[in-house]
């Protein structure tokens, strides 16, 4: 004998399963409360689910964006149906949205209006285009347009 088990050789050469999309993304903040202002009122973004720890935000009926207090998360979260284990984050992160081609010029005079300046913008090979800016809590956010990549 070998040592080598058939069956699960053959298990580790089979396909992986497949991921569909990503459902939720998460940053944690300083402040929820600016936070939650920021993302309300400047992003437009509904609520969908908060408390002191967090707000969840609906975004395009697709995704769930959640913003966390820093620190809020470090204990284990029991729920009826299981549990949610520790997490936490620091540090500027980067985040995408997607928006339609004809909206990106809107969301840029937005932005303007609301006193968030536009730190970058790029014209992306594939035809898209993409203007960057920062939350209060220095995370850097994106709004994208199709062809950017190969999959948006």
């Amino acid at each position: 004998m070998t040592g080598s088990d058939p069956d699960t050789n053959a298990q580790s050469s089979a396909r992986a399963p497949v991921l569909e999309r990503v459902i939720e993304t998460a940053i944690y903040v300083g402040d929820l409360a600016r936070a939650a202002a920021f993302y309300e009122q400047v992003m437009d973004l509904s609520v969908m689910v908060s408390d002191d720890r967090f707000r969840a935000y609906d975004i395009g009926g697709q995704s769930v964006f959640l913003v966390f207090l820093r620190g809020a998360t470090l204990d284990t979260v029991q729920l009826p149906g299981g549990t949610i284990p520790p997490h936490d984050g620091h540090g500027p992160l980067h985040l995408a949205f997607g928006v339609a081609s004809d909206e990106l010029p809107v969301w840029e005079q937005r932005l303007t209006a609301k006193g968030v300046a536009i730190e970058a913008r790029t014209a992306w090979p594939r035809g898209g285009h993409s203007i960057y800016f920062r939350d209060p809590d220095n995370h850097l956010l994106e709004l994208v347009t199709r062809g950017t990549w190969k999959i948006y």
